[in-house]
């Protein structure tokens, strides 16, 4: 996790060099989280490319683990009977479905809409069954299919369903005092989500936005310049 407020003095820092780059409260908490969803959205292309590369045996250094350390506090698993009053609709909550187990032990294999189509009109060789279920999740509605055009609610009820939330809503609160707004941790104080090797990449995003807004190009390609580095910096995939 990554404390807002050490994040926000940082930005101030850096964005108020000779009193050009002012960033309201208001401001960075907008910046803040669509910084956050940056970030946060990236893990799900890396962790798709780094799994097509191969990966070796020291944990640490293993890009692939590294990026399921920093998913992994954002993976859940609900059972049906959570979730049977929205079903098959995707609760609001889940932000992707990754996995979906029958109540025979059977995961679904989740395919694109081509792929899942390919496989309902593909005769035989191809169709579900109920030793091999198939899945699509498409526009918030799970489709679960253990026959040829029969939905899977019909043979096998779904037992559990493994996704990934939304990180929560960054919320830097404070007080005013003598017209200066002075940080004020609180009930209401949400801090970055993600984990804290993301600190100085989130910084350079929320500087970068920054000066988009307030039209400072200078500071603008500072935060882009550092948000490169930093990346360039990270582990090859």
């Amino acid at each position: 996790m990554v404390n807002v407020d050490t994040v926000y003095q940082k930005v101030l820092a850096l964005a108020n060099k000779e009193q050009r780059g002012h960033i309201t409260p208001q401001k960075f908490n907008l910046f803040a989280n669509q910084a956050q969803m940056e970030v946060f959205e990236q893990y799900f292309y890396d962790i798709n490319v780094a799994r097509k590369s191969q990966g070796n045996d020291t944990v640490y250094a293993d890009v692939d683990d590294m990026l399921e350390e920093k998913l992994q506090i954002f993976e859940g698993v609900d059972d049906f009977t959570t979730i049977s009053s929205y079903y098959p609709n995707v609760p609001n909550y889940m932000y992707r479905v990754h996995e979906i187990e029958a109540d025979r032990g059977k995961k679904a294999e989740i395919l694109n809409t081509k792929d899942f189509n390919a496989c309902r009109n593909g005769g035989p060789l191809l169709s579900p069954s109920m030793t091999r279920p198939i899945a699509n999740v498409r526009n918030g509605v799970i489709t679960l299919v253990a026959n040829q055009n029969i939905n899977l609610m019909v043979n096998i009820t779904p037992k559990f369903i493994y996704y990934f939330r939304l990180p929560a809503k960054v919320n830097w609160t404070y007080v005013v005092i003598n017209k200066q707004a002075m940080y004020n941790a609180n009930l209401s104080t949400q801090n970055f989500e993600l984990h804290s090797s993301e600190e100085n990449q989130l910084v350079n995003k929320i500087l970068r936005l920054t000066g988009i807004s307030n039209q400072q190009p200078d500071i603008m390609r500072a935060g882009a310049v550092m948000d490169q580095t930093a990346t360039q910096q990270q582990p090859k995939i």
